[in-house]
């Protein structure tokens, strides 16, 4: 008897799961903490101090189920955690946590860029390949997805924007995994997770951000990505 595949838009419940972000206490992880609290997540945002991160839940208003707490707590606690640090502290980060992370969800949405004068920003080489895939090695008790690259922090943190216009690219090697952080960009009212495709295909996606970049500066806006005709 032939196996019956599910439908992709078949997504599993995920409305009860507690959410990490480690580097929470920067806009893109402080704006999608907002978003997911918005959503009736309960959300850990991390940082290496405890202090700061704290701080940073505090700023997003006490009527939201959102707290601070150290990294290793932050991953800990969590069901899924999404690592939001700048890349230079990427590698470290995910070093010292390692052990908070085994089994769990890991969504990378770190974007490994650099700036030239006069010529903008681009991608910068990672010997992994992708950021997404520097955590997959350093994590191999962990299930990595890379999502979330393209999403505005200006926008997730506008209490003016009640519905973020766009698809996130959410890519990883694990069928479960995927279809659990799709279903977690769903929770965030006008967003679409999508499937991009295995985890060795993360480096476009990370490095598109730099395109993303120049047409924002040029046009003055915040743009994202919207996948037709699925």
């Amino acid at each position: 008897m032939t196996e019956q595949r599910k439908s992709p838009h078949d997504l599993p419940d995920v409305s009860g799961l507690t959410i990490g972000i480690l580097g929470g206490t920067g806009d893109q992880g402080k704006g999608l903490a907002r978003r997911f609290a918005l959503a009736g997540h309960r959300v850990l945002i991390g940082s290496r101090r405890p202090e700061r991160a704290q701080e940073a839940a505090g700023d997003l208003g006490g009527d939201l189920p959102v707290s601070g707490a150290e990294n290793a707590v932050a991953a800990r606690e969590s069901d899924v955690v999404i690592i939001a640090v700048p890349w230079d502290g990427h590698r470290a980060t995910l070093e010292s946590v390692r052990a908070e992370l085994a089994g769990k969800i890991v969504v990378d949405c770190v974007n490994p860029l650099g700036f030239e004068k006069g010529k903008g920003m681009y991608a910068l080489p990672v010997e992994e390949g992708s950021a997404a895939q520097q955590a997959a090695a350093l994590l191999p008790d962990s299930r990595v997805v890379a999502a979330f690259h393209h999403v505005s922090a200006v926008l997730l943190l506008d209490p003016e924007v009640d519905a973020m216009d766009l698809d996130v690219l959410v890519l990883g090697d694990d069928r479960d995994a995927t279809d659990t952080v799709q279903a977690l960009a769903g929770r965030i009212p006008g967003m679409r997770g999508i499937y991009g495709g295995k985890l060795h295909n993360a480096h476009q996606v990370e490095a598109f951000t730099a395109n993303l970049i120049s047409i924002n500066r040029r046009y003055k806006a915040h743009a994202g990505l919207r996948v037709t005709d699925v």
